[in-house]
């Protein structure tokens, strides 16, 4: 069994649904997600976390690109870890503009 789990901005993010990648539920989704603010919730929430900004989702084709590799950690299923990682990006707010 791998030691890591694969979350794709689409996992997270309230606009898409289930078909296009969902995996939370969207009254826990948060508008908007990104490479850099799953990070730093992963972070933020005890996790390991590596940005790959060089790999897509393959749902989504070439457009959407990144994915962050998240450490597991006993007790907390994929499922769980998604959920988490939806309400602390929705506590951490938007993503500041560039």
């Amino acid at each position: 069994m791998p030691d890591h789990i694969y979350v794709y901005p689409a996992y997270l993010v309230k606009d898409s649904s289930r078909s296009d990648g969902r995996r939370v539920p969207s009254a826990h989704a948060p508008s908007s997600a990104t490479v850099e603010q799953i990070v730093a919730a992963a972070k933020s929430l005890g996790f390991q976390a590596q940005a790959e900004p060089e790999r897509g989702y393959p749902r989504q084709g070439p457009g959407e690109a990144g994915r962050v590799k998240v450490t597991k950690r006993a007790g907390v299923s994929k499922t769980k870890l998604l959920r988490l990682l939806a309400d602390e990006i929705r506590k951490l707010g938007p993503a500041p503009s560039r």
